[in-house]
């Protein structure tokens, strides 16, 4: 069994032929399904796909990207919106992205609070984007952690071997994405080639970001195959075992689904 952690599903070329995208991830082994929140507007599109769709799950957040349009969003109001439906079990993604800042870095920050705020109240798993902000993004972890605990998944890893020991340290758990398979890309390889087994989920990021020899096509989650393979290998496990193991590090963040 494989859970494909991260995917939006709501994106085109992937909702336009849900069922059939669905229909093949299931085919490769991919029993469950989690898709993602970005902006609030698109949320009923989730909320319907949840609903119609007994092997997917959903989240709710607000991208980093999309903070400057989100301000009056509260922790209260992403309460609120993860009771809907008893299958949205992560809050995010949410974060900081210093590299494109598309968001003024004030507006990311107090989103990305509000968003731990949320999780702290529910218990719900902290969904966690970072890129160019990898210093301010555990400065803001270690500080909220102080003052009271929440569940951290680091989505689709690509910093450094230091800043992914830090968020060990933190207790988060780090998902690898079909970038791990890109041959620029060895450097990421080999800090999860070190990284703790039990510490790993695995996601697609879907549409974006396909995995080695499908890089440069629309992303889906049956492609996350390709990943798991390559990470088996890295590992030295067979693709059995490692997405048993990852799919037991899903359940213990998330919680058993059904």
């Amino acid at each position: 069994m494989i859970i494909d952690s991260h995917c939006h599903l709501n994106y085109e070329p992937m909702s336009l032929s849900l069922k059939e995208t669905i229909d093949r991830a299931n085919n490769d082994g991919v029993s469950y399904l989690l898709t993602i929140s970005t902006e609030d507007k698109s949320y009923d599109k989730i909320l319907n796909i949840i609903s119609r769709n007994k092997c997917v799950f959903g989240s709710y957040g607000i991208h980093p990207h999309e903070a400057k349009n989100h301000r009056s969003i509260k922790s209260d109001d992403i309460i609120k919106k993860t009771k809907l439906n008893k299958k949205i079990i992560g809050i995010g993604e949410s974060g900081l992205d210093f590299y494109y800042n598309y968001s003024d870095k004030k507006d990311q920050i107090k989103s990305f609070e509000e968003h731990i705020i949320a999780s702290q109240k529910t218990q719900l798993p902290l969904i966690v984007h970072s890129r160019n902000a990898e210093t301010e993004t555990l400065e803001i972890l270690k500080s909220k952690l102080k003052e009271m605990n929440f569940k951290i998944l680091m989505h689709c890893f690509t910093g450094s071997k230091q800043f992914a020991y830090k968020l060990l340290d933190l207790g988060a758990y780090i998902s690898a994405s079909g970038v791990v398979t890109f041959k620029k890309s060895e450097d990421l390889a080999n800090t999860f080639k070190v990284l703790p087994n039990e510490r790993i989920l695995v996601e697609t990021d879907s549409p974006y970001l396909a995995p080695v020899p499908l890089r440069g096509k629309p992303n889906e989650p049956s492609y996350i195959i390709h990943t798991v393979k390559f990470l088996s290998k890295l590992k030295n496990l067979s693709f059995e075992e490692f997405s048993n193991i990852t799919t037991k590090n899903f359940f213990n963040l998330f919680g058993k689904l059904d």
